[in-house]
């Protein structure tokens, strides 16, 4: 028992009178009299108080500063005021003999351990070691730990071999920034950090591997976010030989739901299948290819009936409406809800409501109220119900509804089941758009997704039989309370495919080979249709853990400039290491 008998958790009345050892950090101490001491000692299984009632020992204890580790030994007994929230809380140690085994020498620590949380961020990021300690921060970590055993069990029990792909590869363009490391060897080349294997995993299947997964990190040089730490992060990363989409699907609706809801904060989980909703559908609906299923609000196309009202940010544009019944918000909350959504969207949203006698109000009512007998009938408004509204082209309009869904969902009671895990697959993602910067045609998502009809759909774009702005790519998310988990999708496999596809956006074969020579050479020895999808690891543990943040599920997150504030990271190195790489820093021109 690594120096002591039991743990900090494990006494019970069945031990009272036994000799123990325990170890720990010594957490706290409240004296009652000169001959009168109460002390908390934690260690990693929890928390059992100590009973100093002889002079010497107080002495001994009042010697020792707050979170010093110790060993103590004494006897169990039973305590006279038992603590019914503390799993030790029927027993007590009257401790013999005390050895301070790592003093802390500090007086004043940086925050109270037990109340880290309440610390700013950067503080608890400098001393994320005494973070750690605090319970409530360590059962993140150690959710984090069985989440990704159960994962590795599950998909081991499905069939799929664990392989680790390389760390140091090459660049490629994936659509985020590499993280670059200097090759000493080769002066002026780099290798690159993944930012995905995606294209080992590829190579795997056409190695004739049926089925890989691994705990995957990845490393992104992008901006963090409340969902997404900066630098690194981990997937559930997973690929299938011969397999479609519904062979994807299948695996994950088995392996999912058990772990959600065994390790959830909440225990109901969405059962298989998962509802499928296309692309278009999920902004049409929902404002959102992320839709949050817990919330009941929908959006409603409104621009025949209100595009021509004569409310001029109307005029011309898309019109979307949400319809929130039995609404009982004040004129405060309203204004509110609308300098969020502005905020968030800088697209400003308008409203009006139906009273109880059944008349428009409010907002822009004065618009609405000379056709407000089809507005009600087309909107199915009842006595008391609230109409927001948001108009501009159809994007901007339908994610600004999505953002009305969400603020309103969350924020008026009755419309939100909060106490379960919505899981949706979102399909049917369009293979091509027009860049908004180029205004020439683009791939949308993912360049390597197989077009559904393959080569037959393609050769009609070409044919001038087809707009491509049609096609649909064989693409998937899943989602899941409003997060996106993963993006998967069915691969293009076939090089002749892969070509024409590039084609259409302006690239010729000679391109595809450049850029993408391992997978595209591989793939011209036979390869296998397969599939696969990537679950993020960390933002699965921050639902399953109710957190708002991802840095609360990782052991040692860096801030959000992509800085580790313990360990000093990034840090400036020595000029020999610099001249052993061939790199000389250019210093910046002031341009004050």
């Amino acid at each position: 028992m690594q120096s002591r008998t039991h743990t900090c958790g494990a006494l019970r009345m069945e031990n009272i009178g036994e000799k123990v050892k325990l170890v720990g950090w010594m957490e706290n101490t409240r004296e009652v009299s000169g001959s009168l001491v109460f002390v908390v000692l934690r260690d990693f299984y929890g928390t059992t108080q100590l009973v100093a009632e002889t002079e010497e020992m107080v002495a001994v204890f009042k010697g020792i500063t707050k979170e010093s580790t110790i060993s103590i030994e004494g006897t169990v007994r039973e305590r006279a005021s038992k603590n019914q929230n503390m799993p030790t809380g029927d027993i007590e140690v009257v401790p013999d003999k005390v050895e301070v085994l790592g003093r802390c020498r500090y007086n004043e620590l940086p925050f109270q351990v037990n109340h880290s949380r309440d610390a700013d961020g950067a503080t608890r990021l400098k001393y994320r070691y005494l973070d750690l300690r605090n319970p409530e921060v360590k059962k993140n970590i150690v959710l984090r730990a069985n989440v990704v055993s159960a994962l590795r069990q599950a998909m081991t029990e499905h069939g799929f071999l664990e392989i680790t792909t390389p760390i140091l590869t090459a660049s490629s363009p994936e659509g985020a920034r590499d993280y670059l490391v200097p090759a000493r060897n080769h002066s002026g080349k780099f290798y690159a950090l993944p930012q995905a294997p995606q294209q080992f995993k590829q190579l795997l299947m056409t190695s004739s591997f049926d089925r890989y997964f691994q705990i995957a990190p990845c490393f992104r040089d992008e901006d963090a976010r409340a969902d997404r730490s900066p630098g690194e992060f981990y997937q559930l990363d997973m690929e299938m030989a011969f397999a479609s989409q519904e062979d994807v699907f299948e695996i994950l609706e088995d392996v999912l739901p058990p772990i959600f809801a065994n390790y959830g904060s909440y225990h109901i989980a969405s059962a298989a299948p998962f509802r499928r909703i296309a692309y278009a559908d999920a902004l049409e609906i929902y404002g959102s290819d992320k839709p949050d299923l817990r919330i009941d609000l929908t959006a409603r196309d409104v621009t025949d009936l209100l595009a021509d009202c004569g409310f001029e940010p109307f005029t011309g544009n898309c019109v979307k409406a949400v319809v929130v019944e039995e609404f009982k918000e004040t004129r405060k909350f309203i204004d509110k809800l609308c300098a969020d959504v502005e905020v968030q969207t800088a697209n400003k949203p308008f409203w009006f409501r139906l009273d109880e006698n059944g008349e428009l109000v409010g907002g822009i009512s004065k618009f609405v109220t000379e056709r407000k007998d089809k507005v009600v009938e087309a909107l199915g408004l009842k006595p008391g119900c609230f109409v927001a509204l948001a108009s501009g082209k159809k994007l901007l309009a339908q994610k600004t509804a999505g953002v009305l869904i969400k603020t309103l969902g969350a924020a008026v009671p009755g419309h939100m089941d909060r106490e379960r895990y919505e899981f949706c697959w979102i399909v049917d993602f369009p293979m091509y758009e027009i860049g908004e910067e180029s205004g020439a045609l683009e791939f949308c998502h993912n360049p390597f997704s197989m077009p559904k009809g393959g080569m037959e759909t393609l050769l009609k774009v070409e044919k001038g039989e087809l707009d491509p702005l049609t096609i649909t790519a064989d693409q998937y998310d899943l989602v899941c309370n409003g997060v996106e988990l993963s993006s998967g999708a069915v691969r293009n496999h076939d090089p002749e495919i892969m070509v024409k596809a590039f084609e259409l956006v302006g690239l010729g074969e000679d391109d595809v080979k450049a850029k993408f020579p391992a997978m595209y050479n591989a793939f011209c020895y036979g390869a296998p249709p397969h599939a696969g999808i990537a679950p993020g690891v960390d933002r699965m543990v921050m639902l399953l853990a109710g957190e708002d943040s991802i840095r609360e599920i990782i052991p040692f997150p860096m801030n959000k400039t992509a800085q580790d504030l313990w360990m000093g990271a990034p840090s400036e190195v020595t000029q020999k290491q610099l001249d052993e790489l061939h790199i000389a820093l250019v210093k910046e021109e002031d341009q004050s």
